[in-house]
């Protein structure tokens, strides 16, 4: 048997696990001719789309009574416009960069946009960004900040994030934003931002990823000024007259097509 590709074999995992109710990883290595390690990533990757519920030594069907849920639950972390922002900011990839992903629902929809990445170095301040990134098969070196954890952000926040991150330099730093403030620049909720101007400092390339109805929300926190912005990648329903005022402060937008 050839060997599958990435999604013919997952695939394969769920149509087992519909004709037999339970699926073991010893036997779905077996029958792709891939490791076991491979294998739980594929589960986990199933399991985070809310394909299936992992079980110890293997997977199980997602329960009816769950399947609406986590459908719903599955639309509202990654939308389609969220999706879309991500394929936009994943073509400003190439392999072997050094990058910076920051917490958040907008930047974590980039990770699916890795997997054909070779040779990437990404460092995190979040958890589920890191186990994700664990997930891939291109396996990106991965590094985190470290620090204290700050629930409200649910990232590591903190002098000693700050110094770890001073210690490397990057190509890029991938952010997201509670507002857009088209003069004076991302705005947040959160009252510890002082994180994300040292990423900053330390990436040459800043990209905020950030959808068009954020635009004009009253938030008084400024995280980032444009003058530390590189490129905002938001949707295509971003007006156009606040495309150009943000464009005259010398950031370059790029609207994803919905």
């Amino acid at each position: 048997m050839h060997k599958r590709n990435t999604q013919q074999r997952r695939r394969s995992i769920i149509d087992k696990l519909n004709a037999e109710g339970e699926v073991s990883v010893e036997v779905l290595a077996a029958i792709n001719e891939t490791s076991e390690v491979t294998i739980r990533k594929d589960l986990a990757a199933l399991e985070a789309s809310g394909l299936l519920l992992r079980k110890y030594g293997g997977a199980i069907p997602i329960p009816k009574e769950l399947e609406a849920v986590t459908s719903a639950e599955a639309v509202e972390e990654v939308s389609k416009r969220k999706q879309s922002i991500a394929k936009a900011a994943a073509e400003l990839i190439r392999d072997h960069n050094r990058i910076i992903i920051d917490a958040g629902q907008t930047t974590a929809a980039l990770l699916p946009e890795l997997a054909n990445k070779l040779g990437l170095v990404v460092m995190t301040n979040s958890l589920d960004v890191a186990n994700a990134l664990r997930e891939l098969e291109n396996e990106p070196t991965l590094l985190m900040t470290g620090g204290s954890w700050d629930p409200q952000s649910e990232a590591f926040q903190g002098q000693l994030a700050e110094e770890v991150l001073r210690a490397y330099d990057f190509d890029q730093l991938f952010i997201g934003a509670d507002g857009i403030d088209p003069k004076r620049g991302t705005t947040t909720y959160n009252e510890l931002y002082s994180l994300s101007r040292v990423m900053a400092e330390v990436a040459r390339e800043v990209v905020v990823m950030a959808e068009s109805d954020k635009i004009g929300r009253k938030i008084h926190n400024l995280e980032l000024g444009w003058k530390d912005v590189d490129l905002l990648v938001t949707d295509d329903a971003l007006p156009a007259d606040i495309k150009h005022e943000i464009q005259a402060q010398g950031v370059t937008v790029v609207c994803a097509k919905l």
